[in-house]
């Protein structure tokens, strides 16, 4: 895509030079031209770069702004912080804390807590997949390594979730539910790893698509408070 900034401070052929070899450094940009009367650069990027990112990689002297305050609206508009993005799944944690403690009211144990937690996570979790079942299983395969080799486990996995979340919710077989939990979670968790190490932009599927969630540290962490959970309880149950 094309973006185009203004760099003051250029005033020779040798600030376009030191401007380019700068811009040039980022990953996000493949070409670039410089109009130094103008001070106009017209990059071809990968994605829109943030004035600050350009700001820190420039010498103090060169300041650069975008072309029209329109862009820049555009741009926060299309990119929305981080917590705005993540606001959906804290909210749902939230939730999910709240019932399970509500369910849980006549009998404060930690286990039962913890069961209620996880049993509410898998159906509410399996309910947004459902919402767009058909795109579930694409964006799934993007990083969970099972998922990449058998589109039948990206189209089994939302009725596994309901399935676990259901033996969990009527303590029904919990230490298969509790192995099985592992066992899928633990998969998962290579992937989103994996894809984090990669810095691969791509959404988490773990709510589905309907809601367009990032790929980032707080999928991980969900993950491993359920492993942990899983773990802790397994343990305990079989010691």
């Amino acid at each position: 895509m094309k973006q185009i900034i203004k760099i003051t401070g250029m005033t020779c052929e040798s600030c376009v030079t030191s401007v380019t070899e700068k811009l040039n450094s980022l990953d996000e940009v493949q070409s670039l031209n410089i109009d130094l009367a103008s001070g106009n650069v017209e990059l071809e990027v990968l994605e829109i770069l943030k004035l600050d990112k350009i700001s820190g990689l420039l010498p103090p002297k060169y300041i650069p702004t975008f072309v029209s305050k329109n862009i820049e609206k555009k741009f926060l508009k299309a990119n929305p912080s981080r917590l705005k993005q993540l606001f959906p799944l804290f909210l749902i944690f939230t939730y999910l804390v709240a019932g399970a403690l509500l369910l849980q009211k006549n009998n404060l144990r930690i286990t039962g807590i913890m069961f209620n937690f996880m049993g509410l996570f898998f159906i509410i979790f399996s309910f947004f997949k459902f919402l767009d079942y058909k795109s579930f299983p694409d964006a799934f395969a993007q990083y969970d390594p099972v998922a990449k080799r058998s589109v039948l486990y990206s189209k089994i996995y939302p009725f596994l979730e309901s399935i676990l979340g259901i033996m969990f919710l009527m303590r029904w077989s919990l230490n298969t539910a509790l192995i099985i939990t592992i066992i899928i979670l633990s998969i998962t968790t290579v992937g989103v790893i994996s894809s984090l190490l990669d810095k691969s932009k791509i959404n988490c599927a773990c709510l589905g698509t309907v809601l367009k969630l990032p790929m980032t540290e707080a999928t991980l962490i969900e993950n491993i408070i359920m492993l942990v959970m899983s773990i802790t309880i397994l343990f305990y149950r079989m010691g």
